[in-house]
């Protein structure tokens, strides 16, 4: 199994913890500590030996900070984890004030007098976070100072896992499309046209990508730890554990970088900061700790641009992803089928259909991790956002209740995430009113077309407007970015109230509308969606681009209202489904139960 099921959260611990801290802060002369869900290198996802936010508060969502004074103690998470903060964390030692970046200088202004010092780890904040946080914090008076010690780090001691060193793999240009020294030129084409001599590259996923290779250091994110510089001109430099690399990876990568070890990379720094030439630095995705070492008068603040890059994916990324989607497609349908059948019995649980959802994609041949710990929630568990079953908290699936399943595969060509709810037994008419509601705003997104120069914020009301019709709402964004046998979450694009990035053909988003009420269920149907090209719609006069769906997985037609849908919306249902029963149904040779299941799924309304 790729996903473990141990409740790794113990609101118990928490307060011994915060003690010890409150003990190291003491002595370190500060009156208050950030910790972040950040580790070095600022990816979305980090290893154990980083996960500093969990160890200290119990929280084991991807997206939080926590602060920490001589008295109080507050946890700052987004709409998606406010419900599992509150479960995770002990309410006596820690608030739960709101979004972080929203409520943070707000609550520290609030809860510290004028001349208190907030400590924080240099390498675990981004230049720009730090930034904007002095700005709103120096009105009070309120002074931030970075650490050479991380705290938590010392409280922590000898229980702290060691970093990851596992093997460092080449992708191959069959899956990549595009040699890594294409790629490193067209990064210099971009400094040499914007004046910069260098560049720094911090996130996992721009390295993996720039160098084609892959790894593992992080759960279910095929990346390798490391930093790069790349200079306008010349050898990139590659600074990473070569205990990582066997001989026949480092002679590959030695053909486009110099290999240096990670303990190098402040030396690097000095020797640019004398140099005196411009620094391009992601302001947004670097940590603070560069940002000094090189001095304000050598950065360049610009978007990493191996961002945008990798996000308009090439014709055999585009490729593979049909393809993955096909192999995972029929996964799925193979055990959606077995679902209906183990379910109705009333003596299935959560992490009994985890185990049996990953069995099947590994049969596939093709699994080599999955792309997220798989969110298996019946009844009042699916309306966590991003609930993750444990053993402790794991409950049978029950009659007449919902399911939802969201889940995702990594492949080598292509990486997946799928969201279906099931209704088990029959469901009430408010269950099909609100998942109808939901598909609504799921058909408005795949059918929108659109002019270059469309940002994801544009489209996102689209799929909020039938549920803002009946006074619903969901506290997430409607898609994210994907990368290809990357991070299942991508930028710079997204579908939301924050898409600010302008939608290109090439890039694939999720579209994953969602409802959830509290305590009894939730609703989301995620399917990924590709950019197209532009062309002009019958008689009209300027080019719009769409969206194809890539995911090929029957939605739940006994969770359809029909009489709530356009004649629009049951076309496009109907087409859909039809097209999955093509396609996976030439993946179920021989699978004659499957298959049968399959037609019946996809029959029109």
């Amino acid at each position: 199994m790729f996903q473990t099921f141990t409740a790794s959260a113990d609101p118990s611990t928490a307060a011994p913890r915060v003690v010890r801290l409150r003990e190291i802060m003491a002595a370190q002369k500060i009156d208050a500590f950030l910790v972040p869900r950040a580790d070095e290198h600022q990816g979305e996802y980090v290893p154990p030996s980083a996960d500093r936010l969990r160890w200290l508060t119990g929280f084991s969502g991807s997206a939080g900070l926590a602060v920490v004074t001589t008295e109080q103690a507050a946890l700052f998470v987004d709409g998606r984890y406010t419900i599992q903060a509150a479960q995770e964390c002990d309410a006596a030692i820690f608030e739960f004030p709101g979004i972080a970046r929203a409520h943070l200088a707000e609550w520290l202004t609030a809860h510290l007098e004028s001349g208190a010092v907030i400590g924080f780890d240099p390498w675990l904040h981004t230049a720009g976070e730090i930034r904007r946080l002095e700005t709103q914090i120096s009105r009070k008076g309120l002074k931030l100072k970075p650490l050479s010690r991380n705290p938590v780090d010392r409280a922590w001691g000898k229980d702290r896992p060691a970093p990851p060193r596992n093997p460092v793999l080449l992708h191959p240009l069959k899956k990549a499309g595009r040699a890594a020294l294409k790629k490193i030129a067209d990064v210099q084409k971009r400094l040499q046209a914007d004046g910069h001599a260098h560049l720094v590259l911090t996130l996992p996923d721009s390295i993996c990508w720039l160098f084609n290779i892959r790894g593992s250091d992080i759960a279910h994110n095929p990346v390798v730890l490391a930093f790069a510089i790349v200079p306008a001109s010349g050898m990139p430099e590659l600074f990473i554990d070569g205990s990582k690399l066997s001989k026949d990876v480092r002679s590959t990568l030695e053909e486009t970088a110099k290999i240096s070890a990670p303990a190098q990379l402040p030396v690097r720094i000095a020797a640019l900061k004398a140099e005196g030439l411009p620094v391009r630095l992601d302001p947004e995705t670097a940590p603070f700790a560069l940002a000094r070492g090189l001095g304000g008068k050598v950065v360049a603040a610009a978007a990493d641009p191996c961002i945008a890059l990798k996000a308009i994916k090439n014709p055999i990324e585009i490729a593979g992803a049909r393809k993955a989607h096909v192999r995972d497609g029929a996964a799925l349908v193979r055990f959606l089928a077995w679902l209906d059948v183990a379910a109705a019995g009333g003596k299935l649980d959560e992490i009994s259909a985890v185990r049996k959802l990953e069995e099947m994609r590994a049969a596939t041949k093709h699994l080599r991790e999955i792309s997220f710990d798989t969110i298996s929630g019946s009844g009042p568990h699916g309306a966590i956002v991003h609930y993750r079953v444990t053993e402790k908290t794991n409950r049978l699936i029950g009659k007449g209740e919902l399911f939802l399943l969201d889940s995702g595969a990594q492949y080598e060509d292509g990486t997946t995430d799928v969201t279906r709810t099931i209704a088990i037994g029959s469901p009430s008419a408010e269950m099909k009113q609100r998942a109808t509601l939901v598909l609504k705003g799921h058909i408005a997104i795949a059918t929108a077309r659109f002019p270059k120069g469309t940002r994801g914020i544009d489209l996102d009301p689209f799929a909020r407007r039938a549920l803002w019709d009946h006074g619903l709402d969901y506290d997430h964004g409607t898609g994210h970015g994907i990368g290809s046998y990357l991070s299942v979450h991508e930028g710079p694009q997204s579908i939301s109230r924050a898409g600010m990035v302008a939608l290109e053909p090439g890039m694939i988003c999720s579209n994953e509308p969602g409802h959830y009420k509290a305590g009894e269920y939730g609703i989301r149907i995620e399917n990924l969606v590709l950019v197209t090209e532009a062309t002009v719609p019958d008689g009209g006069e300027r080019p719009m681009m769409g969206f194809e769906t890539l995911t090929l997985v029957p939605i739940d037609r006994r969770l359809i209202a029909k009489d709530m849908l356009s004649k629009d919306e049951r076309a496009w249902l109907n087409a859909y489904h039809t097209r999955v029963a093509e396609v996976i149904g030439a993946e179920l040779e021989g699978d004659d139960d499957v298959l049968r299941w399959l037609i019946a799924a996809t029959q029109p309304i």
